[in-house]
């Protein structure tokens, strides 16, 4: 559970999960060995402080702190990547608990039949507002039409195999965006839904802004279609300005020229603005190269607490 000033929600998404995980435990669906990671990613506030009080109370509460903040998915994926080493399977969620977390039995369920890889799929967007939901909707259309392989309505809420997770340590991109790597490795996989909702505490820590830039990462991170279609747009310009000569040319034979600066401005500025858009979605592209080849960490973990 990645976690970035989260020290309003803390004290009860701990609670709530210590009964979930005791009540899976009398079950026998789980381990007694079995813990609760929380990952500190970076945070201001008492986030660490607090997740270091939970471990030293109660040895159920694991807890890691990166070095600094390194953005959700890399402290996901950190947690992931230091809880493969003791599970046998992983399920990942956000702090908020705004991820129903009664469909952790049935993703356990789920593992037990034979699946390695369970998402947890929302059944509605009720509680979102109209434009939360349009765009959010709207861009799990686009980005399949891009070709990329994602679960609708799916965020970060999943379980994992161990076998999943060593192959998902193979992936070494810089850039990550989870919800588009993890369906590319294959295994056997379904989906369980729940409803999703409201944050108990605190503020969300994806505002407008960041969701943006989440969303052009996924965009950029799994698919070459946003080139290919600045190709077909240099073709079709081209096309167009084949047409507009020809047009020019025989108002020029018939003698019915007319000199109008609106119709030149404009297409200055259409064509101008095109020009400009394609090499920033290059500039996108080159960026994301130049961050791969310096083979940066994506992550430091500072301290794990473990017991």
């Amino acid at each position: 559970m990645p976690c970035y000033n989260e020290e309003e929600v803390l004290p009860e998404t701990s609670k709530r999960l210590k009964e979930k995980l005791q009540q899976l435990i009398s079950e026998k669906l789980i381990s007694e060995k079995s813990r609760i990671l929380f990952v500190n990613d970076g945070s201001k506030d008492r986030t660490w402080f607090i997740i270091k009080e939970l471990h030293h109370s109660d040895p159920l509460y694991s807890g890691a702190t990166l070095s600094r903040n390194r953005g959700h998915q890399n402290a996901l994926l950190a947690g992931l990547m230091s809880a493969k080493n003791y599970a046998d399977f992983v399920i990942s969620l956000d702090a908020d608990l705004q991820d129903d977390i009664n469909a952790i039995d049935s993703m356990i369920e789920k593992y037990y039949e034979g699946y390695d890889i369970v998402y947890g799929v929302r059944s509605s967007r009720k509680t979102d507002t109209f434009f939360k939901r349009f765009t959010a909707e709207g861009y799990y259309k686009f980005i399949k039409l891009l070709g990329a392989d994602i679960v609708f309505n799916h965020a970060d809420y999943r379980l994992m195999s161990k076998r999943a997770l060593d192959d998902l340590s193979e992936y070494s991109e810089v850039n990550l965006f989870l919800r588009g790597i993890v369906p590319m490795l294959g295994y056997k996989t379904t989906s369980v839904f729940y409803e999703r909702g409201e944050r108990f505490a605190g503020e969300s820590k994806y505002p407008l802004k960041k969701m943006l830039a989440f969303a052009l990462e996924g965009v950029t991170s799994l698919s070459t279609k946003p080139l290919r279609f600045i190709t077909l747009l240099g073709f079709v310009i081209f096309f167009v300005s084949l047409l507009m000569l020809i047009y020019s040319l025989v108002q020029w034979f018939v003698d019915e020229t007319v000199i109008g600066w609106a119709s030149v401005i404009c297409s200055i500025w259409a064509i101008g603005g095109l020009v400009l858009l394609s090499i920033g979605v290059v500039g996108e592209y080159i960026g994301k190269i130049y961050l791969e080849t310096k083979h940066r960490p994506r992550y430091k973990i500072s301290e794990f607490l473990n017991s």
